[in-house]
């Protein structure tokens, strides 16, 4: 059987190109594709051929947020059949390795994650119409929920946990920087884990007016109010916790400046490297703690979606249909009208 997928070559080389796909072998699925959520990392790789020493070497399939109706099924036990629609986990660890063992599989030394070109060959991706997975990778969401719902539950499970890194956040005054898909699914998350202030700060008015319906209490244009933030940075800081979801030199001095001492910020975005305010870090005796990807998180986003105890509709902007894949990926990199674009699959 034939499938398309949307193959990327080289900075802003994407094409849609067909390939061979198999019948599922014991314990695993075939999906027919439906719905898949252009990351951050895909428009790195479509824009600028990568992003710090992340760099795309061969031809990758992208896309590693996505959901589809189980179309066949392996031989084996699983809970899954035919007709259900899955959201599916791209994370692949090993579980053998020294981070596995000690419960520590987002460390995997072999990890394998769909539609990333950190390792040589490449993962391949998601984005095509149909996908052949181990069915353990699959997770069954309510049949209320929209495809697209569903595709953003890779998403949300690295900002659930961006939020377990913070520990209790009842009642907590917290800010985001970056209103872009993560920081206002982030927002979201804190939301839904008892904060009971949220500020969110971003460049654009278009970002920001999504926030509200996400759980933001304030909305701060920093570009068109630089000194918006001053009345959170008096006595030392405000802020109890703060998401960096930016990984802006400017918005980070912001953090470290409003965020209060002994406070915590959560290193939620990614970028080389970059200036510090080490002297704000180490007089305040600020927590500065990275954040990455997500393991049991992904289980828990996917029942929050289904419950729709988080809303994710909002923040889904744009739909373009696989034939249209260098269109949404131009679409998405305009952050005036885009948020979360996916492509939706059907051939």
């Amino acid at each position: 059987m034939l499938t398309r997928v949307a193959r990327l070559h080289g900075t802003r080389d994407l094409r849609v190109e067909t390939q061979e796909v198999r019948q599922p072998d014991p314990g695993e699925v075939l999906l027919r594709m439906a719905a898949g959520g252009i990351c951050g990392s895909d428009l790195h790789y479509y824009q600028d051929g990568g992003f710090g020493p992340v760099r795309v070497r061969e031809p990758i399939i992208s896309g590693h947020e996505a959901s589809g109706y189980v179309e066949a099924i392996g031989d084996g036990t699983t809970p899954l059949k035919v007709g259900m629609l899955v959201a599916v986990n791209p994370s692949q660890p090993c579980g053998k390795c020294r981070y596995c063992t000690i419960d520590q599989p987002i460390h995997c030394l072999e990890m394998r994650f769909m539609g990333s070109a950190m390792r040589l060959p490449h993962e391949q991706g998601m984005f095509r119409d149909r996908l052949l997975v181990p069915a353990i990778q699959c997770h069954a969401v309510a049949e209320e929920l929209s495809p697209g719902e569903a595709a953003c539950a890779e998403p949300l499970a690295v900002c659930l946990h961006a939020v377990a890194q913070a520990g209790d956040l009842e009642g907590a005054r917290v800010l985001v920087t970056g209103a872009g898909p993560i920081g206002l699914l982030t927002t979201a998350a804190a939301r839904y884990a008892g904060a009971g202030e949220i500020v969110v700060t971003d460049l654009t008015d278009a970002a920001l007016l999504r926030a509200p319906a996400m759980g933001a209490t304030t909305t701060v244009n920093v570009a068109q109010n630089p000194e918006g933030l001053a009345p959170w940075q008096k006595d030392k800081g405000t802020f109890d916790v703060v998401f960096d979801c930016s990984a802006a030199g400017p918005a980070l001095r912001t953090a470290f400046a409003a965020v209060r001492p002994r406070g915590t910020v959560v290193q939620v975005g990614v970028t080389g490297d970059i200036t510090i305010p080490l002297n704000a870090l180490v007089g305040k005796e600020i927590v500065w703690r990275g954040s990455q990807r997500f393991h049991h998180e992904f289980a828990q986003s996917v029942d929050l979606l289904s419950r729709r105890a988080i809303d994710v509709r909002p923040i889904i902007s744009h739909a373009f249909p696989l034939e249209r894949a260098v269109e949404a990926f131009e679409q998405a990199g305009d952050r005036t009208v885009a948020c979360k674009v996916q492509l939706t699959f059907g051939g």
